[in-house]
């Protein structure tokens, strides 16, 4: 990133809670989660001023080495000649912690907080002890303790119902990859296209963004990054799996990712291209990684219950690692990354991305939507399936709305403003679907339209849309970008 990036993006509110805290008599303990590399040790270093803060991050050791590790660096950080030997068990050390600087106001964070017990069971046991020590000790002055970690599960865990630290908690945050509309602050000089188009192979992790070059083409940093051998962000996902804690089997997860993203969405189907049985342990790893926010349900309206379960990528870089990384690995071994972007995976690119664009017209109409005063959405799925004559038909956007009716719509991941055709062509579709009895399109013929187009429309369809009897709301990619009052 430049030097004129800002160091920290966006995380506002995040902050403002965590400095509160600090502000507040007495003691409080905070607990952060969220996946790797989306900035959670970044924001809690920023957090509190740099003298008044004390962070460990413990690593993937035994927890003797930890508990070691944690005293010797509390003792360089305060300048007192603490011994590792003096502090034989976890009370002690915590014992010590909430002492250090006494009468001054501090922050303690213990990063990867995890990393101190050996399994779930021991963590449960380590935070007992620093429960039952942070509650007995007397405090006189701000104290903020906070755990931070990416084993996201485990640590959600211990505040969970009869778990050590629930009811204990003054914050609790869950971070989650930056939105799109704050990643353009990685590169600003950028067309919005290409952030959107960055945004649908990266994804909103922030330490990804980091690593573009603002000065670069697109293609290029893609290349150097995601393509390349040695590529900060290729090297990130290749160990993805095998870092999550608790995740056995990574070959069959590693397995099901890659048949999902090779467009094999349903149980039955990712099971013919893994190789794995179709039965209750092919359900335990979807929910698996449904859990770990990997993948998700693709919501279809008005869905039959028999029809298949299907599934997509959440992560728009996991996405784009196994359409187009994994399946030229031997190519990449021997050509330059460069021109595998330009010749292998430029061509495809459009039809890539259109997905990834899709999943952003819920949020950009959300973000936008009381300033503009549009319809509250109840919820937001699509509905894809056959009208009467059992001829292919897919929606994008169904949405019904909290005051009755349903909105429905169209994504267009397009280099040319839309034309007329596209909108009659959605109308038709939707008048298909009401006669093929589907109650959603019987609500959607009278109810509200939303366009998102990644080039605008023509004069045409916006002549039919100010004619149209209902409301048309047409998003565009400076919609997508926009910060929430556009």
């Amino acid at each position: 990133m430049d030097a004129g990036a800002p160091p920290l993006i966006d995380r506002h509110d995040e902050l403002t809670s965590l400095r509160a805290l600090l502000r507040r008599p007495g003691a409080s303990l905070a607990l952060v989660t969220g996946r790797r590399r989306v900035g959670k040790t970044f924001l809690l270093d920023h957090a509190w001023p740099a003298p008044s803060t004390f962070l460990f991050t413990a690593t993937r050791t035994t927890p003797t080495q930890n508990r070691r590790q944690l005293v010797l660096d509390l003792a360089a950080w305060s300048g007192e000649p603490w011994d590792p030997d003096d502090f034989p068990s976890w009370r002690a050390v915590f014992d010590l912690l909430w002492r250090t600087h006494a009468g001054r106001p501090l922050a303690i964070v213990l990063d990867e907080f995890q990393y101190l017990a050996a399994d779930a069971e021991g963590l449960a046991e380590v935070a007992s002890a620093l429960n039952a020590t942070f509650e007995r000790r007397p405090v006189d002055r701000p104290l903020v303790v906070t755990l931070s970690g990416s084993a996201v599960s485990t640590l959600d865990a211990l505040a969970s119902g009869g778990a050590p630290l629930y009811g204990r908690l003054a914050l609790h945050l869950r971070m989650d990859p930056l939105a799109v509309h704050h990643l353009a602050a990685f590169v600003p000089s950028w067309s919005p296209r290409d952030v959107v188009a960055a945004f649908g192979m990266l994804g909103g992790t922030p330490a990804y963004w980091a690593q573009l070059d603002p000065s670069a083409e697109l293609h290029d940093d893609v290349a150097r990054l995601l393509l390349a051998r040695d590529g900060r962000v290729r090297q990130a996902i290749d160990t993805l799996i095998l870092q999550e804690e608790g995740l056995g089997e990574p070959a069959a997860y590693t397995a099901i990712v890659r048949a999902i993203a090779s467009g094999r969405v349903t149980r039955t189907r990712i099971a013919d291209a893994t190789g794995l049985k179709a039965d209750p342990s092919l359900v335990r790893r979807l929910d698996r990684l449904v859990a770990l926010g990997w993948l998700a349900i693709v919501p279809v309206e008005e869905a039959p219950a028999n029809a298949p379960v299907r599934y997509r990528l959440v992560d728009p870089a996991l996405r784009f690692h196994h359409a187009f990384v994994m399946p030229n690995a031997s190519l990449l071994e021997r050509t330059d990354p460069a021109e595998v972007m330009r010749s292998a995976i430029a061509p495809r690119l459009d039809t890539f991305l259109g997905p990834a664009f899709e999943d952003l017209a819920a949020p950009t109409y959300d973000r936008l939507r009381s300033a503009n005063g549009w319809p509250m959405v109840q919820r937001w799925s699509r509905w894809e399936g056959a009208d009467r004559q059992r001829r292919s038909l897919e929606v994008d956007v169904v949405a019904p709305l909290m005051g009755g009716g349903v909105m429905s719509g169209a994504v267009k991941w397009n280099r040319r403003p839309i034309g007329v055709d596209v909108f009659a062509a959605h109308l038709e579709a939707v008048r298909r679907a009401a006669d093929a009895g589907l109650r959603w399109a019987h609500a959607a013929v009278d109810g509200p339209l939303l366009f998102l187009t990644a080039a605008g429309v023509d004069e045409r369809f916006a002549r039919a849309a100010e004619a149209h009897p209902r409301p048309v709301i047409v998003l565009t990619l400076d919609h997508v970008l926009a910060s929430g009052t556009a």
